[in-house]
């Protein structure tokens, strides 16, 4: 899928700091002009624009993608637009001009039209642009509960979408159960009592409250007529959960009469992992759902080959385990969606999970995966092993791929690192060349000095080799010593890629004169699945100890201050702060930053919303297995705090279901209680991760605050 990078006349010096130490350092091209003389700033980050969801076109000529520009940090405005390249590079252009939200493009079967969502009138809605003939996006959907995630019938004539609606309404006929949904929607929002009422779990996601509503699909004419819910009922149609899935979850199937989608567990939802592909038909208004598959654990993301006659899909194998390796399955299917034979995996020799994957024609398959802290490609088919395909990008650096599409050999990806933002590429998969079709961010990186990471492998127990990435700051000089801020990552099935991130980026805290250190220790994902499955239950083991082995290699490096070394982290990596707080490691670290952290697993198992991975993790429920919530849980040792007094940085927010408040506010009685040096920053209106740009800004600044406090930052 990817070739060769292309020259923009930002790669300029290849990083040949010779640092061997019981491993490997690898440098990477540095991705900075030579001239550069400007750290990236703070406000530099919300300059960036940021590219996702590229579609290639039907006949490989043209991506349409999307592009987010934060017009007002401060003011938490911003834009998201539809915009159309040429796949050749020659150019690109603005396809709608809303100023609101037009997100997730999709071509139609002939090429002619673009589907998308838009909040341009107010809630999102699905619209349809006709390229032929031109003038507004006509929309097609007028839904009171909003409609988004809109997908193409194989002729073209049907779009199916998703809503969230009440279940009870849901086998009405569709405009007097969107007239009830209306009515009590309306009726909530303007009443005085904001009670909230719950019969099952879950009640709740991520962020937001949800009560008894369920995510369902409707299926419309693409000329806007005759809209009806396909799979009515009192369970969801689409994941819950952001795990479970890996792009669009539902298709038709290739006759055009079926939905085929991933259905969460009909029971246990919120314990179990046991989601299924089901089929439900668009013609016949009585027929119930059909599971296709029956596996023990997750099936998820079924497609079609060009033929239609043959069915893809991911597959785990353990149930209750979020983590577990995905497969790719592939069985004989008929134009109705069902399977003819036994299915079979075309990855199980593969020790690397298959993320987001397109049919290249009717017997081979491209597949997204993640090796060695970055993203890998794979072509997968019948009685073969995956065949890797080598990185196409200039110095063998693959980096971290957001998005992808394919037309037969042609594709197109946003491809991006730790030094660069997402940007597209396209090309052929054997013609051995990228080129790079999108120059949204050209001119502001080219002022920055933004390094690149390089790669150091850190012996650990086990006899195995943890993977850490070292980020120097801008003017990095090895004859003077710099402070280190050592973060941890969430998950823990998780890993610092060489990729970007919005929220926690390193290149930010690198540029305000930091070393970065970033280990990959027991847990993170990209290393095998041994190597992933060794933290469940252990928490506070082997990973703690690979991250103290990966600190004293960080201390040994000679241009390091060891005397001047923070570490920060969130979700998991909150409660690696907070163990590290009660643990003699404290003693190591000038300050601690926890976000939205894991303190107690006992009340975080009565409080968060997925209870099926803290059980897996655990081993069973905590009146059963009191022992193992209790062993690596920080609470029980807080007494330490006030033992090493490391000043802590607690943040948490409101609205996070996942790891609630509560733990939030357990670590600071514990610390203030104790008279640690702390502060607790709280937003009451942000989930697990702060998205608000204006929060956003002001998170950064708290931390940075923080920092510089306790850890100043420069060399010396």
């Amino acid at each position: 899928m990817l070739t060769k990078l292309p020259s923009l006349g930002l790669w300029a010096v290849i990083f040949l700091n010779a640092i061997i130490l019981s491993g490997s350092l690898v440098p990477y091209p540095s991705g900075a002009r030579c001239d550069a003389a400007e750290p990236m700033s703070l406000d530099g980050l919300y300059q960036l624009e940021r590219i996702a969801d590229p579609q290639l076109s039907p006949d490989g000529k043209r991506v349409v993608y999307q592009v987010t520009k934060i017009l007002d940090a401060t003011k938490n405005l911003k834009t998201t637009q539809l915009w159309l390249a040429n796949a050749d590079g020659s150019g690109s252009r603005q396809l709608t001009t809303s100023g609101k939200s037009d997100t997730h493009p999709r071509w139609s079967p002939d090429g002619s039209k673009i589907l998308f969502e838009s909040s341009r009138d107010g809630s999102s809605q699905i619209y349809v642009m006709d390229l032929v003939s031109g003038g507004e996006p006509k929309k097609i959907t007028n839904i009171s509960t909003g409609a988004s995630n809109g997908v193409w019938s194989p002729d073209g004539s049907r779009v199916a979408f998703l809503s969230t609606v009440r279940p009870e309404w849901s086998k009405l006929p569709f405009a007097e159960s969107d007239a009830k949904n209306k009515e009590s929607d309306e009726a909530a929002s303007g009443s005085l009592v904001k009670a909230k009422t719950f019969s099952k779990l879950f009640y709740r996601h991520w962020d937001s409250y949800v009560e008894d509503k369920r995510n369902h699909l409707f299926v419309i004419n693409a000329d806007g007529t005759d809209c009806r819910d396909v799979t009515p009922g009192d369970r969801d149609a689409y994941p819950t959960s952001s795990t479970f899935s890996a792009g669009d979850e539902f298709t038709f199937s290739p006759d055009g009469n079926y939905l085929l989608f991933t259905a969460v567990p009909a029971k246990g939802e919120s314990w179990s992992t046991n989601h299924d592909i089901c089929r439900v038909s668009i013609q016949n208004k009585e027929e119930e759902w059909q599971p296709i598959t029956s596996g023990p654990a997750a099936e998820s993301l079924i497609k079609f080959s060009p033929d239609g006659k043959w069915a893809a899909y991911r597959a785990q194998s353990k149930p209750g385990y979020e983590a577990d390796r995905w497969q790719l399955i592939v069985c004989e299917c008929n134009p109705d969606g069902t399977f003819r034979g036994t299915p079979s995996s075309w990855t199980e020799s593969l020790d690397s999970p298959v993320n987001d994957y397109s049919w290249i024609d009717n017997s081979k398959v491209l597949f997204t995966s993640d090796k060695n802290a970055s993203s890998v490609l794979f072509i997968a088919s019948a009685g073969k092993n995956p065949e890797q395909i080598a990185a196409p990008f200039e110095g063998g650096r693959m980096g971290q791929l957001t998005g992808h599409s394919l037309r037969g050999e042609s594709y197109v990806v946003a491809r991006a690192t730790m030094n660069e933002p997402p940007a597209l590429y396209a090309g052929r998969l054997q013609s051995g060349s990228a080129v790079a079709i999108t120059t949204h961010n050209k001119e502001l990186l080219a002022k920055w000095e933004r390094p690149a990471p390089e790669s150091v492998l850190v012996p650990v127990e086990g006899d195995v080799k943890m993977q850490m990435w070292i980020l120097k700051p801008p003017g990095f000089d090895p004859a003077k010593k710099w402070p280190v801020v050592y973060l941890i990552h969430g998950g823990p099935q998780g890993a610092w890629e060489d990729g970007w991130s919005f929220r926690w980026c390193p290149q930010v805290w690198a540029a305000q004169g930091y070393v970065v250190a970033m280990p990959n220790p027991r847990g993170s994902t990209s290393f095998g699945q041994k190597f992933c499955d060794e933290i469940s239950g252990d928490w506070g083991g082997k990973c703690y100890r690979d991250l103290v082995a990966g600190l004293e290699m960080v201390k040994s490096l000679g241009y390091v201050d060891a005397t001047r070394i923070a570490s920060a982290g969130a979700s998991f990596g909150g409660y690696m702060q907070n163990w590290f707080a009660v643990n003699e490691i404290s003693k190591e670290f000038r300050c601690l930053i926890t976000h939205c952290s894991v303190y107690n697993f006992e009340s975080m198992w009565g409080t968060t919303d997925e209870l099926w991975f803290d059980e897996y993790e655990h081993g069973g429920l905590p009146w059963e297995l009191p022992e193992k919530y209790r062993e690596f849980s920080p609470h029980r040792l807080a007494g330490n705090l006030a033992k090493y007094k490391t000043p802590m940085l607690v943040i948490h927010n409101d609205l996070d279901f996942r790891c609630p408040i509560g733990q939030g506010h357990e670590l600071f009685q514990a610390l203030q209680r104790q008279g640690v040096e702390s502060r607790f920053v709280n937003f009451p209106d942000e989930g697990h991760w702060v998205n608000k740009t204006a929060n956003s800004l002001h998170w950064h600044r708290e931390i940075f605050s923080w920092l510089q406090k306790y850890c100043p930052s420069g060399a010396k």
